[in-house]
This record gives C-alpha cells, sequence and structure tokens, in this order.
C-alpha cells in the first residue's frame, strides 16, 4: 500500500486533529485505546469503477471533538491518497457524474456546512453554495447539470404574537404531537431543494416542498439515501411522510414521491402501502425504481421487503415474498438484472442478491462479520464492514463467488497491538425448546480452568438483532479485556431468525424474551469456567427496560445491574415519548385503555411494579437531551433503588440524547461501567 503525502495548501491552520499514534499497554483495550481508532465512513465509487473515495472520523479526548478527512485509492486498494487534512469536517463525499471532480459538503466562515468541489488530487478546493443556514447533504444530477440538497426550513409559530415585544422569554408554546423528535425540538424540518449547476455556482433553487410542513428526509434518521435522481435526470424521488403533528406521531405511512423537474409536478407511486416506504433507488436503465417497504402502519420494525415498481405497467412487485428476512441497502446491477442488498440472518449482516427474471435470491456472502454498505465497482461490489471483533473497514467483494478482500487498513496499526477476544456462536435450548443463537465473547488470553464473571447483555430496540455490530459504547472487546465473559442473546423479538421470532415480543414485554435472557445466562452458569456467583446483567434502551425489569425477578442470580436509558414505568414511557407508534404497538395501546387485554398486560409488566422485589446493586445512565426514553425514567429507578435501601449509582450527561457521543463522555461512561461492574463482581466480600 502507497500512502501518498497530502497537498501542503490542504493544511488547516487551527489545531489538526490526526490519525492517532496511541500505544497500547499489554494489548489490553482501554476506553482510551477505543477513542484512538480512526471511523471509516462515507464511501463513495468513482463512474468508472476503478477509484473508491471514503471518509475517516478522529477524535481528540483533549479537545472533545473530531474532524473527519477524506482519502482516495484504487479499487484494488493500492495508491491510497488523503486529499484533506482541515481540523473541519469534510462530509458527505461523492465523485462528479463525468468523474473529474470531487463534490463534499464543508463548514463556512459562519460553520454551516455548504457544498464544496476539488480535483482529483485534493487540488483546487471552491466553494459552490452560499445558502443561508447550510445544507445537510447533496446528489449530483446524472448530467451533472443540476445538483439536489437538503436544507432545513424554520416552521412557521402561529402563537407569533403572543411573542410581541419579548426577545428574553425562553417560553414555549405549543397545541399538537410531535414538538420535540429525538433530541431536538421541532423548529424546523428539512426540504430537499433543486438547484442549476454552472460548475461554479448554484442557481434557481427550488424548494421540491415549498410551503408544506412536511420532512423529507424524515428525522431523525433519514439522510440523503432518501433521495434519488433518475438516470436521465429529469425526475426525483423522494421519502416523506405528509404527516404533522398528532398524525405524525401515530403513524409510520411514509411514501415514495416522484418530482417531474420540468413540470414540477409530483406523484405518489406508493400511494396504498401503509407503512414505511423508504430509500428509493433508480434502476440504471430508469425503467424501473427499487425501495425498501413495510406493510403494516404503526410498525417501524416490520419487515423491510424489497419493492420494485414497473414504470411502464405502473404496477408494484414484491421481490422478498419468500424471504423470511429484512432488506436494506439496495444497489442495482449495471445491466438492471440484478439487485444486490444487506440482510440480517442468524446474527450478522451479509450480502444477497436477488434475480428480477427469476426472483430467486443468493446470499453472496457469508462469515461472522456486518456489512454496513455496498456499492458497484466495474464486476465487483465495494462494501463496508464491522464485527464484534474489528471495527469498520472497506471490502472489494466478488459477487459471483462471495470472495471478500479487505482494501482499507485505517486502524491496522492499532488492531496489532491489541490482544483480541475470542467471539463464539451457540445455539441455546429456550423454554420453549427453540433454539436461540447467542455470541459469547470470551477474554484475551482466555483460560478454561479459570473462573471469569461474566455479563449478561441485553439487547436494545427492542426489535434490532444482536448482530456482529462494533460499538464504541457498547463494545464487546473492551468489556471482554476487563476481565469479563459476556452471554450476548438473540432473544426473542429480533429480525433474522424470521418473521415470527421477531414478532412475538410485541405485546409481551415482560414474557418469553425475559425468559429467553434467562435461559442464556442459565446455560452459560453451568460451565466450570464462568463464576456463576459473580453474573452481572447489562443494557441500554428496551436493554434497559431489561435490567429493571430483571431486576425484580431474577431470583438472585446477578449481583450487579446496569441500566442505560431504559424504560422503567411504562404508563410514564406511553405519555413522555414522541413517536406514539411505537408504544401503540409494541405496548398494545394506552394504560387507560381497561378493555385492551394486550395493553393492560403490558403495564401490569412494567418494571416500577416489582421494586419491592429488588435486593441488587443498581447503576443508572441517563441522558438530559434522551426524548424518546426521557430523563425522568432513569431517575425515578435511582430514587427507587436508593428507597429501597439498595446501593445504586446514576451517572447522568446533560448534553447527550440517547446515545453518548462525545469523546469525555465517552471515556467517563467506560470508567464508569467498569468501576462499578469491578465493585460488585470482582470484590467477593461486596458480591455476598
Amino acid at each position: 500500500m502507497t500512502l501518498c503525502a497530502t497537498p501542503s495548501h490542504a493544511k488547516d491552520e487551527a489545531k489538526l486533529i490526526e490519525k492517532s499514534d496511541f500505544k497500547v499497554q499489554n494489548g489490553v483495550m482501554t476506553p482510551e485505546a477505543l477513542w484512538a481508532f480512526g471511523r471509516v465512513g462515507d464511501v463513495s465509487v468513482s463512474p468508472d469503477g476503478k477509484k473508491v473515495l471514503y471518509s475517516v472520523r478522529y477524535y481528540s479526548v483533549e479537545q472533545n471533538k473530531s474532524n473527519a478527512d477524506l482519502y482516495m485509492m484504487n479499487a484494488d486498494g493500492s495508491n491510497v491518497q488523503r486529499l484533506t487534512q482541515t481540523a473541519k469536517s469534510e462530509g458527505s463525499p461523492a465523485f462528479s457524474p463525468d468523474g473529474k471532480h470531487i463534490g463534499f459538503t464543508f463548514p463556512d466562515k459562519d460553520g454551516n456546512d455548504q457544498f464544496f468541489e476539488m480535483t482529483l488530487d485534493g487540488q483546487d478546493r471552491k466553494q459552490i453554495s452560499s445558502i443561508d443556514g447550510g445544507i445537510e447533504g447533496f446528489k449530483y444530477a446524472p448530467d451533472g447539470k443540476h445538483i439536489l440538497y437538503i436544507k432545513t426550513v424554520k416552521k412557521e409559530n402561529p402563537h407569533e404574537k403572543l411573542f410581541a415585544g419579548l426577545d428574553k422569554t425562553t417560553g414555549r408554546v405549543n397545541e399538537d404531537l410531535m414538538y420535540r423528535h429525538w433530541d431536538e425540538w421541532v423548529d424546523s424540518y428539512p426540504h430537499p431543494f433543486v438547484a442549476d449547476f454552472d460548475g461554479s455556482k448554484l442557481s434557481n433553487d427550488i424548494d421540491l416542498l415549498l410551503g408544506t410542513p412536511f420532512e423529507s428526509p424524515m428525522r431523525p434518521m433519514g439522510g440523503v439515501e432518501q433521495l434519488a435522481w433518475s438516470p436521465d435526470g429529469k425526475k426525483i424521488a423522494y421519502t416523506c411522510r405528509k404527516k404533522v403533528g398528532k398524525a405524525y406521531a401515530l403513524s409510520t405511512n411514509s411514501d415514495i414521491y416522484l418530482y417531474d423537474i420540468a413540470t414540477k409536478t409530483t406523484e405518489n407511486i406508493s400511494e396504498g402501502m401503509m407503512g414505511y416506504d423508504i430509500n428509493p433507488v433508480f434502476a440504471p436503465d430508469g425503467k424501473k425504481i427499487a425501495w425498501e417497504s413495510m406493510e403494516h402502519d404503526g410498525y417501524e420494525s416490520d419487515k423491510s421487503r424489497l419493492m420494485v415498481y414497473d414504470f411502464a405497467t405502473k404496477t408494484t412487485k414484491d421481490y422478498t415474498q419468500k424471504l423470511d428476512q429484512s432488506v436494506h441497502n439496495i444497489c442495482w446491477s449495471k445491466d438492471n438484472s440484478k439487485l444486490y442488498f444487506i440482510s440480517p440472518f442468524h446474527g450478522v449482516e451479509d450480502i444477497f442478491v436477488a434475480d428480477v427474471k427469476t426472483n430467486a435470491i443468493r446470499r453472496v456472502t457469508e462469515g461472522v462479520h456486518d456489512y454496513v454498505s455496498i456499492d458497484l465497482a466495474g464486476k465487483n461490489l465495494i462494501g463496508s464492514r464491522q464485527s464484534m471483533s474489528a471495527p469498520t473497514e472497506i471490502f472489494s467483494i466478488n459477487p459471483a463467488d462471495g470472495k471478500e478482500t479487505q482494501i482499507s487498513f485505517e486502524n491496522k496499526e492499532l488492531m496489532a497491538q491489541l490482544k483480541i477476544a475470542n467471539v463464539e456462536g451457540r445455539w441455546i435450548k429456550t423454554t420453549d425448546n427453540k433454539d436461540m443463537l447467542t455470541w459469547v465473547i470470551y477474554p484475551p488470553n482466555f483460560d478454561k480452568n479459570k473462573k471469569y464473571p461474566t455479563l449478561l447483555f441485553c439487547e436494545g430496540g427492542p426489535q434490532s438483532m444482536v448482530s456482529q455490530f462494533w460499538s464504541y459504547r457498547w463494545n464487546m472487546q473492551i468489556m471482554a479485556a476487563n476481565g469479563y465473559i459476556v452471554v450476548a442473546p438473540n432473544r426473542r423479538g429480533l429480525p433474522g431468525f424470521g418473521q415470527e421470532w421477531l414478532e412475538q415480543i410485541s405485546g409481551d414485554y415482560g414474557g418469553q424474551n425475559m425468559k429467553d435472557y434467562l435461559s442464556a445466562i442459565d446455560a452459560l452458569a453451568k460451565e466450570p469456567y464462568v463464576d456463576k456467583d459473580h453474573l452481572g446483567c447489562v443494557g441500554a434502551s428496551y436493554g434497559g427496560f431489561s435490567v429493571y425489569w430483571l431486576a425484580g425477578h431474577h431470583d438472585k442470580r446477578f449481583k450487579a445491574f446496569l441500566a442505560h436509558d431504559g424504560i422503567f414505568n411504562l404508563e410514564q414511557q406511553y405519555c413522555e415519548t414522541e413517536e406514539m407508534w411505537f408504544v401503540n404497538w409494541d405496548l398494545g395501546g394506552a394504560y387507560w385503555d381497561k378493555n385492551n387485554p394486550t395493553a393492560q398486560r403490558s403495564y401490569a409488566n412494567s418494571p416500577h411494579r416489582f421494586v419491592d422485589k429488588w435486593d441488587t446493586p443498581l447503576m443508572v445512565v441517563h441522558s438530559e437531551k434522551d426524548y424518546r426514553i426521557v430523563a425522568s425514567q432513569g431517575m425515578a429507578a435511582y430514587n427507587a433503588a436508593l428507597l429501597r435501601g439498595i446501593s445504586a449509582r446514576y451517572l447522568y450527561f446533560p448534553d447527550e440524547n440517547h446515545w453518548v457521543t462525545k469523546p469525555q463522555n465517552g471515556i467517563l461512561w467506560q470508567r464508569t461501567f467498569f468501576d462499578w461492574l469491578d465493585k460488585w463482581l470482582k470484590t467477593p466480600e461486596n458480591s455476598k
């Protein structure tokens, strides 16, 4: 591999955050080592399939921030070039349609991201857009003559007259639901804009949703993948849920809309399809368009189907009727004959391919890993891949035989210093005689003749597979490096094991999936190397709910609990959360609906109802900007433990959301996590 020098003009005068030269002590993963990894992000393939453009984000614990830089290499991994070296972040990298320029986002002098371009060697860097407030992402039109970009539009305040002369008030007036979402108050919404592009500036900008209060892409996770150009550049497909307020909070019914640039008219091509319809992708010949589609309104974790709309016949076909799995990251073959996609299956995320003519679906890759993105590069695929044993890197995949070749090595030096824990898949019998895949992660230098404290990992979601994810918080390698065996079961309610397995959890939060957790930890506790007298239980989100629930039902199995952003009181959660479709589907409805047996069963199993049975030390983590499961849930659980006379600890972040994203907060999280567990699981006198 050749690493070329960065153009001298590209260096930023501000303090740079560079690739870390962190030195690992004794091969042990630490919080500081975890934050030293370069994080491979967006990947783009050149139009001729010969080059790969990608971003890498570097973090500084000292500065408590990060910046991302852009790299380019040949599709076989050779000739790696660093194109940018700035103290601010380049984002959304993409090749121009003619392959001669690289487009990206970068902050202007006011700190707002704008559309920039540079040549393939990182030279001639210039700002193209000067849009008030900046943009969130962009896509080139196929002919390069237009740019599609995302810009937030301020929400109209119907109570403006009440604020007259009150320029220092902090008050807010709301009269509808969905007034806040994920981690922000809903004062604006993203709209897609299209503008003419002459190679030096944008002009004639048009808001595709002008005058409407709708959002596209959809908050909080949607990005440019929810927008697409037709190959002839005449139409734009976009994802939108054309609802606001209470209707928005109660529904997942988004649709795929086609906007005609010439006529400025819009057509809904997924009308009547009631669940999420997202992420449109045109076939190269423009005759068809594919997208991901869920069947049921209000069910955010429904099976994601591969739907294809034929423009000639105006018909839509489901290519995954016989595939009991979900579909993500759709990618057409150049000849329009195949559709590649990523799908969860038995604890991993692999690449599959569907034949457009025969409907046949074949698994392309097979291994202990997760693919998180795919793209075409000539006859091969380019994919980003991670696992519980390694962070994201880029691979080239032969779609014919599934052969995978690693082509990026961003963290090779750091990984070489670490002792990597072994990850084993084990199938365990459940109480109803089903087979459940459980990942078991062993400490480095594992000795079967020793006994190890062991953690039960409870997955969030709740419908989120325990796959081969690499996390910078819930990282299995750092847990194992701290001397713990980790037991991570794919309990009921997770994808990758068929719809029946996935759907069982809805309306049964305190039921079979809790028995599955206990089946997993009980099976491992029988092993001679598991210290059954020093078991801990940890989890976040629904995993946090699981921790609170198990605290009242574990029959003294565990010696310590740790819950992050968990639901403690289901009645409280129903009226506090922002996405009402979620609690309506998963809990069965409102707690005041006394004639709804599913809902009443859910609320009868709320963890707060079993605090009288709590008898084990509990640590709670929660953040103020988590509007999905608000901070009062964590405070209530912590207070309840103390009032019961139980040892407890509360870690609170005023500036984080449902995740922990800032470097110093992340390290404090890790240090506190292990300080708490070590106290109760590694000190015999405290764990009795």
